[in-house]
C-alpha cells in the first residue's frame, strides 16, 4: 500500500491519478507504516517509509530539513529527459546541482531535476516538479499541439512505477489492458455529410468540386494521389449534376456499406447530428452558419438501424450539448428515440468543449463523452491513452480522441502523405502497446468516398491494429471496460497485515474482456527508461475471486 501526502485541494486529482495508475494506495494515515510514501505537501514528512518520494516544483521545508541544495527555479514549460524518454512539464520546476543518482534532467539546461539518494535505512528521491499539479493541467487545460505526440500522463505513471520497482519494492497493478489483448482499438466515425445531394451552391459543394478537380491534380504532382484517384474524383465531379437530379447514385450516401466492408466485422461507433440547419452556440456567440448540418438524424434512420443490427454503436454528434444541458437532453433524446438505446455517448461537432462541458453533459444524461482531442493535429491532448473522469464531473467518463483523418491529411493541418500517416499512426499504436489504454480513431463518413478517398489508409490502419492483437470495441464498450477496472478496490487484510486484497464490484462489465492483475517484480537498482522496463507477472483477474497478494514480494 502506497501512502500519499498531498494538500486537501489536490485530493480529487490524487484520486483520479490513482484510477489511472491502478495500484494499492491510500491517503497517509499517521501511525501506519508504508513501504512507499509519495509526498506532495509542504509540511512535516513521516520518514519511517522505506522509500520516500518527494515532489515539488520549488524549494520547500523538506529541502531545508535535509540540507538539499536547489538551483534554478523555472516558471515556464520545459522538457525533462531520461534515457529513451522525454516528459513535458507545464508548471514550475527546480533543479538540484551536484546531487547523487540523476533520474531526470532539464533538456535545455542539462541540470538535474530529479535524483535518488539511497541509504541503508531508506531511499529518498527528490523530484523537482509538482506531480499532481501536472496531472491537473493535463486533465483540464491539456497539452499544446507542439507536445501532442507525448502521452505525458502515462509517462508520469511509468516514471513513478519504475522508480518504485527500481528501489527494490514490488508493485501490484491492474494495468489498462484487457485480458487476452494488447490494448483497445476504438474506431469511430463523425457523420457530418451522409449525402451530397442536399448541398447545392454552398461551401460544401464548391469545396468538394475544388478538391476533386484541382486538389487531385496537386496531390498527383506531389506524389500523394494516384491516377486512379484523380480519375475517380473527376468522375464524381462530372456525376454531381446527375446526383442532384436523382439520376445517379449519391456517392456519399454509401458510407455505411463501405465501413462495414472495410472493418470486416469489427465494431465501431457512428456519431450522428440530431437536427439540421442548427449551427449552435460558439464560444463567443453563435457559431458560424456553415457549422449547421444539412441533415436530420431521422433522415438516415434506416441506415442507423442497419448499423445497429451489424453490431455498431450510434452516438450523438452534439450541437449545443457542450454548453446547455436542456438542449443536450433534447439532442440525446432524439438519438434515443431513433435507436431505441437508452445509454447514448457524445462527441461534439467541431470538438466544441470547455471546462464546464463535463457538468453540462452529465446533467443532460450523456453516458460518456469522446470530444477531447485536436482538430489540427493528432496525439494526446489530455496526455493519456486511458478513459478518465474529468475533474468537473462526478460520474461522466471521457474517452479521449487521439487521431482524426482530417488532421492527418488536410494541407492546412499536418498534410501527410499516406505513407507518412501510416508511420505516424504506427508510432501511436506503439504507445498504446507500451502503455495500454485505448487508441481512439475518428474517420469521417465521407472520407471513404470521393473527393477524399482515404479508404486505403483506413484499411491499412485497421489491419495493423488487428496484427497487433488489439481488442476492437465500440466507444461505449471501451468506457464500460474502464468502468469495470475503476470499480476494483484494494483493501488491506486484517488477518494478513502485509497483504492486499483486490476485488471488483459484482456485475461490472458483463460480456467484456476480463482484467489482468500484474505484479511488478522489485529490482535492485534504478535502470531508468520510463517504459515499464522491469519484469512482471500477469494473471487473469476473475471478478468472482478475491486475490490476496503479499506486499514486498521480491523479484
Amino acid at each position: 500500500m502506497i501512502g500519499v501526502m498531498a494538500d486537501s485541494a489536490e485530493h480529487a486529482v490524487v484520486r483520479e491519478f490513482f484510477e489511472l495508475f491502478k495500484t494499492p494506495w491510500e491517503f497517509y494515515q499517521k501511525g501506519r507504516r508504508y513501504e512507499v510514501l509519495v509526498c506532495a505537501a509542504n509540511g512535516p514528512v513521516d520518514e519511517s517509509a522505506g522509500l520516500v518520494l518527494f515532489y515539488a516544483g520549488r524549494r520547500v521545508h523538506f529541502d531545508d530539513d535535509h540540507k538539499i541544495e536547489t538551483g534554478c527555479q523555472r516558471r515556464n514549460a520545459c522538457i525533462l529527459s531520461q534515457p529513451g524518454n522525454r516528459i513535458p512539464i507545464y508548471g514550475d520546476s527546480v533543479t538540484f546541482p551536484g546531487k547523487g543518482s540523476w533520474l531526470l534532467t532539464d533538456e535545455d539546461s542539462e541540470q538535474c531535476v530529479a535524483y535518488l539518494d539511497p541509504s541503508k535505512d531508506r531511499a529518498l528521491a527528490r523530484i523537482g516538479y509538482d506531480l499532481f499539479g501536472e496531472v491537473r493541467t493535463l486533465l483540464t487545460a491539456g497539452q499544446p499541439c507542439a507536445n501532442a505526440d507525448m502521452p505525458a500522463l502515462e509517462l508520469h505513471i511509468a516514471f513513478l512505477r519504475d522508480l518504485i520497482t527500481g528501489c527494490g519494492v514490488s508493485l501490484l497493478e491492474i494495468p489498462p489492458v484487457p485480458d487476452g489483448y494488447g490494448f483497445i482499438a476504438c474506431l469511430t466515425h463523425d457523420v457530418d455529410h451522409p449525402s451530397i445531394r442536399p448541398h447545392k451552391w454552398d461551401h460544401t459543394m464548391f469545396g468538394f468540386l475544388y478538391r476533386a478537380v484541382f486538389g487531385s491534380v496537386r496531390n498527383l504532382i506531389r506524389g500523394r494521389a494516384s491516377l486512379r484517384d484523380v480519375a475517380a474524383n473527376w468522375t464524381a465531379a462530372l456525376k454531381l449534376p446527375f446526383v442532384h437530379l436523382g439520376i445517379a447514385k449519391d456517392f456519399w450516401r454509401q458510407f455505411d456499406d463501405r465501413y462495414l466492408e472495410l472493418e470486416e466485422g469489427v465494431r465501431s461507433t457512428f456519431f450522428v447530428i440530431p437536427f439540421k440547419d442548427r449551427p449552435g452556440q460558439g464560444a463567443h456567440g453563435p457559431a458560424p452558419r456553415f457549422r449547421a448540418a444539412h441533415y436530420d438524424a431521422r433522415d438516415i434512420a434506416t441506415t442507423l438501424q442497419k448499423l445497429l443490427t451489424a453490431g455498431s454503436e450510434v452516438g450523438l454528434h452534439g450541437i449545443d450539448a457542450w454548453a446547455d444541458s436542456v438542449k443536450g437532453r433534447e439532442e440525446l433524446e432524439e438519438i434515443r428515440r431513433l435507436t431505441g438505446v437508452s445509454e447514448i455517448g457524445v462527441r461534439m461537432h467541431w470538438l466544441y468543449f470547455d471546462r464546464q462541458s463535463p457538468a453540462f453533459l452529465e446533467n443532460a444524461g450523456a453516458a460518456y463523452d469522446s470530444t477531447i482531442g485536436y482538430n489540427q493535429t493528432v496525439g494526446y491532448r489530455a496526455g493519456t491513452t486511458q478513459v478518465y473522469k474529468p475533474l468537473e464531473a462526478s460520474r461522466l467518463l471521457e474517452l479521449p480522441l487521439h487521431a482524426m483523418d482530417t488532421a492527418l491529411f488536410y494541407p492546412a493541418y499536418l498534410g501527410l502523405s499516406p505513407s507518412e500517416a501510416r508511420t505516424l499512426l504506427g508510432r501511436m499504436a506503439d504507445n498504446s502497446a507500451r502503455h495500454g489504454g485505448c487508441f481512439t480513431i475518428n474517420w469521417h463518413d465521407r472520407s471513404v468516398a470521393p473527393e477524399r478517398l482515404w479508404d486505403a489508409s483506413y484499411r491499412d490502419l485497421v489491419q495493423d491494429l488487428k496484427n497487433r492483437g488489439a481488442w476492437f470495441s465500440t466507444a461505449g464498450q471501451a468506457v464500460s471496460w474502464f468502468r469495470k477496472r475503476r470499480s476494483v478496490v484494494f483493501e488491506t487484510d486484517g488477518d494478513e497485515p502485509d497483504g492486499v486484497r483486490a476485488r471488483v464490484a459484482a456485475g461490472q462489465g458483463d460480456g467484456l474482456p476480463g482484467l489482468r492483475l500484474r505484479i511488478h517484480k522489485a529490482r535492485q537498482s534504478w535502470a531508468g527508461g520510463a517504459h515499464g522496463a522491469g519484469e512482471y507477472v500477469d494473471m487473469a483477474f476473475d471478478e468472482s475471486v478475491d486475490f490476496r497478494v503479499p506486499c514486498g514480494v521480491s523479484g
